[in-house]
């Protein structure tokens, strides 16, 4: 059967270990895996643009001895001109992979229900795996484990990142207090409550939500946050988020309530005076570029997963 990485509960946590721990060996040791993927190819859709994920993919299936095809849809929208179960269909007859960045999580699932490769989804309005994986690769290298840690999401909850740090925090049976606005726009879609609250049942986990930034900081490990304005969201919104989401800032004080070796993680892009203070993002307690790296090893060893090379 062919696997599919839509959102990270998609994998059992014995899998992402898995996955983590030969993304550090990649890392330690890419000359040998030169030739893992040779022939292979990775066609990219992109519907939303990125920098980090376009460059890390590309460069990741490089290293791994295939090839990667940059496609936009920009200007021929997925499922108008060609529906989207013959785009699938069509595409996995000429590459091994496919990894789309789209903007609706159903059309996501719909090319992975038509795909006949693995697809990986390098974000929709639902998940970004990629960027978890990358994230729990980093946290284990600057803690030295992904067990007994608390964990501080900061600003707007209703999101993608949001929603697959919950899972994954979930997952690993970890606290996660996600601090954001009071309101259905500001914080998690109930769908994602449910699924978080029904696998932290059977780990343990502890994913709250609640509206005190300073109480949220409290003996955290990881302080976490992301853009106020996310891909979709009109400009001239831009003002009124700010005023709403500026009591959730990261801060030298939020930094001061966590524990002393916290670290800072922020999946970037990143706005200085916005989700966090220049003095927070460029001292010493961030490792934002660690992370942005880290995209690189563990999606290599992603696509090695769901090619079945290890």
């Amino acid at each position: 059967m062919v696997r599919h990485l839509l959102k990270i509960s998609d994998f059992t946590k014995i899998e992402i270990e898995k996955i983590i721990n030969k993304a550090i060996e990649l890392k330690a040791n890419p000359q040998d895996f030169t030739s893992a993927l040779k022939g292979e190819t990775l066609l990219m859709i992109f519907e939303k643009p990125s920098l980090r994920t376009r460059i890390s993919f590309e460069v990741g299936m490089q290293q791994l001895g295939g090839h990667a095809i940059f496609y936009s849809i920009k200007d021929s929208p997925l499922g108008k001109k060609e529906n989207i179960h013959d785009t699938a269909k069509a595409a996995s007859r000429f590459v091994n992979i496919m990894a789309a960045r789209l903007f609706k999580r159903h059309d996501m699932w719909d090319l992975a229900q038509y795909a006949d490769v693995p697809v990986i989804n390098m974000l929709d309005d639902f998940a970004h795996p990629c960027q978890m994986m990358g994230d729990f690769l980093t946290i284990k290298e600057k803690k030295g484990r992904l067990n007994n840690l608390k964990i501080s999401y900061f600003g707007d909850a209703y999101n993608n990142v949001t929603y697959d740090l919950m899972r994954i925090a979930a997952i690993f049976g970890l606290e996660l207090d996600v601090a954001c606005p009071v309101g259905s726009e500001y914080t998690p879609e109930q769908v994602v409550l449910d699924e978080v609250s029904k696998i932290s049942k059977e780990t343990g986990a502890f994913v709250n939500i609640v509206h005190d930034a300073y109480n949220a900081a409290r003996d955290s490990d990881v302080i976490y946050t992301d853009s106020w304005m996310s891909y979709g969201i009109p400009i001239d919104k831009e003002e009124e988020r700010r005023i709403i989401f500026t009591p959730f800032q990261v801060n030298s004080q939020i930094m001061e309530a966590a524990k002393s070796d916290a670290i800072f993680m922020n999946c970037l892009p990143a706005k200085r005076g916005y989700e966090q203070t220049a003095e927070v993002i460029d001292g010493p307690q961030s490792i934002v570029f660690d992370q942005a790296e880290n995209r690189l090893h563990s999606q290599k060893a992603i696509m090695l997963f769901l090619r079945d090379k290890f």
